[in-house]
This record gives C-alpha cells, structure tokens and sequence, in this order.
C-alpha cells in the first residue's frame, strides 16, 4: 500500500524556562527546545497545557507563531492576556513546570527569491511570526530587502519595539517603520495615524514589485489587503497571518 506522503509532526514534552511582560498587556514564554527540533522562521506551534487547574470551552490547546528565530536557543512565543482560563493558567505556570508541543505548521515564511523585496504590514500581536523571520534574516545575512511597517496604539504597547529597533540598526538591508496610533504630543517621533498608501509610498516608492506579508487582527489584514488591492498590487503577491481572539 502506497503512503499518502503525509507528514506526521512528533509530540514533544517541553519545560518552561522563562516569562516576561514585553509590552503593556503582553507577555513572552520562553521554553526550552527539544533535541533535533528545527522549524521555518514564520511558522507556529500548537501548545497544550497538562492537567490544568482550570479551563473553560476555549480547551487547553492555543496556537502561537514561534516568535524566536530557528537559531535562538529556547523557543519563544508571545500573547496578550485575555482574561481566559487558558491565559490564567499559562501566565501562573512555575517555571520549570511542562507543557505539549506539537510543532512545526504554516507555510507564513520568507520568500527565496532574494532580488524581490519583502514589505510586512503587521498590527499589535501580529508581529510574532516577522519577529523571528527578520531576526533570522539578520543573523543570516540575507540580501533580501525587507520593510516592515508595525502598527500599535503607543509605543507601550508595541511587542518586541527595542528588538526590531537593534535589527534595524544592525541589517543594512532591514527598513523599520513603526506606526503609532494614539500617541500624545513629545510622546513619539516617528510616524502617527494608521498605515495608508501614502505611508507606504513614503518608504516604498515601487509598490508593485514587493511580496507582502499582512499578519494582525482581521479587521487589519482586510484593510491592508483592499490598500494593496487599490494600488494594482498583484493578489499573488499578498501573503496573510490572520490572528483572531489574541
């Protein structure tokens, strides 16, 4: 009998190694990585919590972009904190405590073709996923051309903003604009408002050629989209991480 070439993922048992609050109302978990284990900057992991003291219809499984480069030494993932069991839970964990890995999937990485530049239009929560491929991209010394555009309500709030700041100054190839949205006056220096064309126009005068990567809350991607759409941007061209419930 022929197989059907599906690919079975192993099941890892994993140990919490670190949490931390990276931005007002988000936290990173940083666990430890196991032996032979490689992934795709970009891609995701589902985590499953063992024996929880609580839980709720939502179950014990949460889906979370790998938001640590394949060359970093533990796996990381970040989250906002709502209010459900699951978050409760994982924010309380002790360290040391183990949880399920089942890992790698999604397909939300960076393009080979080294000559077409990447352009990311992320939001909020969304940055996992760019997060570890620019990180990677840096270490690695890709020629790829990338610009990333980050929106977020102020910089408290921004996830991950010193990182991508010293990828900036380190990747001469990496172009960081973040966005914020309610910022207050002597608050911020760089640009304010939403992403629009005009934005991306400043810091991309070719939109056509690009590849783009749309990764936020739903609301964000279909706006990001129909901008592209408007600016004759091919739907081959546009790549989208829809992160929904945080």
């Amino acid at each position: 009998m022929r197989s059907l070439g599906v690919k079975i993922m192993p099941i890892y048992t994993i140990k919490l190694l670190k949490k931390e609050d990276i931005a007002e109302g988000t936290m990173a978990f940083h666990f430890e990585k196991p032996e032979g284990f490689a992934f795709k900057a970009g891609q995701f992991a589902d985590y499953t919590l063992l024996n929880p003291s609580q839980t709720d219809e939502e179950g014990n499984v949460r889906g979370f972009s790998l938001a640590s480069a394949p060359f970093e030494n533990d796996l990381m993932s970040a989250t906002r904190m709502r209010d459900t069991a699951f978050k409760r839970v994982l924010k309380d964990l002790p360290i040391g405590t183990e949880i399920k890995l089942d890992a790698p999937y999604g397909s939300f990485t960076l393009h080979k073709t080294e000559t077409t530049p990447a352009v990311f239009l992320t939001g909020g929560i969304g940055i996992t996923p760019v997060r570890s491929i620019i990180a990677q991209a840096t270490k690695d010394k890709l020629p790829h051309k990338i610009t990333l555009f980050y929106s977020n309500k102020t910089p408290k709030d921004t996830a991950f903003l010193n990182d991508l700041e010293t990828f900036a100054k380190e990747n001469p190839n990496f172009t960081f604009v973040p966005v914020m949205t309610r910022t207050i006056l002597n608050e911020w220096n760089g640009e304010t408002g939403h992403i629009t064309s005009d934005i991306l126009k400043k810091y991309v005068p070719d939109l056509i050629s690009p590849i783009y990567y749309l990764s936020g809350p739903a609301s964000m991607v279909a706006t990001m989209r129909q901008i592209l759409t408007e600016a004759q941007v091919n739907e081959d061209n546009i790549r989208t991480e829809e992160f929904s419930g945080y």
